[in-house]
């Protein structure tokens, strides 16, 4: 009998419990989870004694939710993927303009060997492609015209030396009262022109191409080398055109004058490309860096000139920047980019651009923390061709990735979506 009652008092509870289940979920519908599902399960009330901490009143255990914005990746899975790291520093931030280019010789540096008087071309000392010194002989020049200018100027110098020693013979006696001053006066005035005369043919062997030490030795020289000139060039460099053969006639009417071209490529002129609207941008002193892309190779150089007038066609004026040639890398005729320096200026927290990504409309960089990479927006300001200045969000020091920073973002939009 007391077996029936405690069946029927068992039964009573139970249906109890299921009624106050089904209470809880109609009328409570906030009710914490754990106690829905044990209502669910039919284990929130349990047949005899209830103790504090029992398995009965204890919820199942539950994983530990991620922090939010927080990527977990092992040092495997970070290696594999290719993510980069760096510390946040300071810099420079700089502005580029970039312009086509070509390469060209300097004009400071080009010279074209000429001959000023007429003749024939003895000799040629020079080929294509050599080298040359200043003041080095690469032709000589077989002239009647250099022939006379010499005899004239020796001639003028045997004159104005034998009318000297009479004018210093003529002054003496004036001195002891020999002769008359009239004398004396009319040998004075000979020889001053005389001087005259010596002085206008040295000017004119001079014109001629002719250097002081050759004049110099015109005494010297043999009567059967009268008619021989020299040729030298005025700089150092290499031969790049020779424009005559040997025996050619050359001088003036209608005759070819010059024989050679020489180049100096130790420095070079880079015409660049600067449309109408960029040409504000561009000023003399500014720096240029060039690129070829052929051989992927750099260097760094100037601008030194901006044309003050306008093309009429293209509304641009001609910009110049020097650049720097010790190996002759860089050869005339060459294609190449270049980007000129607009602005450059230090701030305190720089980041490649790279290292930014837009997360729910703000721009966010990943901080390396313990335990993965937290994304953390940031307030950028401005910006160059390849960096970002961060204004507000970082530190000095702190490492932010650098590359593959895509990834994150990906698996940080892959956890909000499983949520």
């Amino acid at each position: 009998m007391a077996h029936g009652i405690d069946m029927f008092k068992r039964t009573l509870l139970l249906l109890g419990a299921v009624g106050g289940g089904f209470l809880i979920a109609t009328v409570w519908p906030d009710a914490p989870a754990a106690l829905r599902a044990r209502l669910a399960q039919g284990g929130f009330l349990t047949f005899g004694p209830v103790v504090a901490g029992s398995p009965a009143l204890t919820p199942a255990a539950t994983p530990k939710p991620e922090e939010p914005g927080l990527v977990r990746l092992t040092q495997d899975q970070v290696a594999k993927v290719g993510i980069r790291t760096e510390a946040v520093r300071g810099g420079r931030l700089a502005r580029h303009l970039h312009v086509p280019g070509t390469i060209v010789p300097s004009a400071n540096n080009t010279a074209r060997i000429a001959v000023k008087t007429q003749g024939t071309v003895a000799e040629l000392r020079k080929g294509l492609g050599d080298r040359v010194a200043k003041g080095e002989v690469v032709a000589l020049l077989d002239s009647r015209e250099i022939a006379d200018a010499k005899g004239e100027y020796l001639a003028a110098r045997l004159s104005a030396a034998l009318q000297k020693t009479l004018y210093e013979r003529d002054q003496s006696l004036w001195d002891k009262r020999i002769s008359s001053e009239q004398q004396y006066l009319r040998s004075q005035a000979s020889y001053e022109e005389l001087k005259v005369k010596v002085d206008s043919a040295r000017r004119k062997l001079t014109f001629l191409g002719l250097g002081p030490a050759e004049i110099e030795a015109l005494p010297t020289l043999p009567a059967a080398q009268f008619e021989r000139q020299e040729i030298r060039s005025p700089i150092a460099g290499r031969i790049v055109e020779r424009r005559v053969d040997l025996g050619a006639a050359v001088g003036r009417d209608n005759l070819e004058t010059e024989l050679y071209s020489v180049v100096n490529l130790a420095q070079v002129w880079v015409d660049l490309a600067v449309s109408p609207g960029d040409l504000p941008l561009a000023r003399e002193g500014q720096a240029v860096t060039v690129r070829t892309q052929a051989t992927d190779e750099s260097a760094e150089g100037r601008i030194i000139f901006i044309g003050p007038v306008l093309d009429q066609n293209t509304r641009a004026a001609r910009v110049v920047a020097e650049l720097p040639n010790p190996d002759e890398r860089w050869r005339p005729g060459s294609f190449v980019s270049a980007e000129i320096a607009v602005s450059d200026k230090p701030v305190r927290t720089l980041v490649t651009s790279e290292a930014i990504q837009t997360i729910a409309g703000k721009p966010t960089v990943f901080v390396k923390v313990e335990g993965g990479f937290e994304a953390r927006p940031v307030g950028i300001g401005r910006s160059d061709d390849g960096s970002v200045e961060v204004t507000t969000g970082l530190e000095p020091g702190d490492v932010v990735v650098v590359a593959n920073s895509f990834i994150l973002k990906a698996e940080l939009g892959k956890a909000a979506a499983e949520d």
